[in-house]
């Protein structure tokens, strides 16, 4: 079992320097606490994401840590040029010593791209296109691409990555129809959803990797991603997140109930006791959230654990808290339960 961090940047109480700060002074601790991988995502026009140019955050991430992977969860790719992005990507792993892993998607907001004057429409094969333009410009010296979105002709490309052919590739899905395209291009993976659908997924992406041919020992990593709280009592971890759970729903939900519309696929309610009830996280002490992380694994059968240890308006103090605990007391018997 491995363990990342997955973070919105939502939008807090406090002035966006000071915020971006210490988001740093956590992600420098979850550097030194060995979490292997902080996720970041991105998005646009709304309280949910204070990074919206992940490229910028990460860069400063990649200097202040040491042994952190990380990466964005996910590029947005119809809001980027893809040429840009391949010397972006490029900087990054450089900058890092090669620990960049590379997120991409065609984005959930259909009102976030269209503010930046994209097609909603055409964000998906928008996002096909530039991917395909992007692994070539990562794997060649020369530029040349001809779709319905991006035309280049010989275009030098004088950056590389350090990790070869390109930086380990991530995508979120939500059920198991993606999986061919994932599965084809070993792409590691990140669910969203209740243990048993996610369950549903892992079922299918190891039948149809051993159907390709590839060993079990070489599967990418699956993640399942859940809100964690840890304290020294259950009644403090809970306060914590229901008040944190508050702030955070209005933000994810600000800027489509703007547009009197509801997300597809969105499993989040508005209290986290709920939430708990449901899956999505859980708050406690130590062996609250082993128990209940174990029997969530149990059944999911991710091999790859992705936590949000930071949201609304949780304090700094309270999420290095709540890390500390869950590395030196929840890590080591999860991972140790796990085959």
């Amino acid at each position: 079992m491995k363990f990342g961090v997955f973070d919105h940047v939502d939008r807090g109480d406090l002035p966006l320097g000071e915020h971006y700060e210490n988001r740093l002074k956590l992600i420098e601790a979850y550097d030194r606490l060995g979490i292997r991988t902080y996720h970041v995502a991105e998005h646009h026009a709304t309280p949910l994401g204070m990074a919206p140019s992940p490229s910028v955050f990460l860069a400063a991430v990649a200097q202040r840590t040491r042994r952190l992977r990380f990466g964005p969860l996910v590029y947005t790719l119809s809001l980027h040029h893809p040429l840009r992005l391949v010397e972006e990507i490029c900087m990054l792993d450089q900058m890092s010593g090669g620990r960049l892993e590379v997120g991409v998607g065609r984005g959930i907001s259909p009102h976030e791209v269209a503010y930046y004057g994209v097609d909603p429409a055409k964000a998906q094969p928008m996002y096909i296109e530039a991917l395909s333009v992007i692994l070539a410009g990562l794997t060649h010296k020369t530029l040349s691409f001809a779709g319905e979105f991006y035309r280049f002709r010989d275009v030098p490309i004088e950056l590389e990555p350090v990790q070869r052919p390109y930086p380990p590739l991530w995508y979120g899905l939500a059920r198991p129809d993606g999986l061919p395209w994932v599965v084809a291009n070993k792409i590691n993976i990140v669910c969203n959803g209740p243990p048993a659908l996610v369950r549903q997924v892992t079922d299918r992406y190891r039948q149809d990797w051993a159907a390709a041919g590839h060993g079990a020992d070489d599967l990418p990593l699956m993640g399942m991603t859940r809100t964690v709280i840890v304290a020294e009592t259950d009644g403090e971890a809970l306060a914590v997140a229901r008040r944190a759970q508050k702030r955070w729903h209005q933000s994810f939900f600000q800027l489509w109930e703007k547009h009197g519309t509801r997300p597809m696929n969105a499993f989040y309610p508005d209290n986290f006791d709920e939430a708990q009830q449901r899956g999505f996280g859980i708050a406690g002490t130590a062996a609250t959230v082993r128990d209940g992380l174990l029997r969530q694994l149990a059944e999911a059968q991710t091999n790859y654990l992705v936590c949000r240890f930071a949201f609304g308006d949780m304090s700094l103090d309270e999420s290095l808290r709540s890390v500390e605990l869950f590395a030196r007391q929840v890590m080591p018997e999860l991972d140790a339960a796990t085959p």
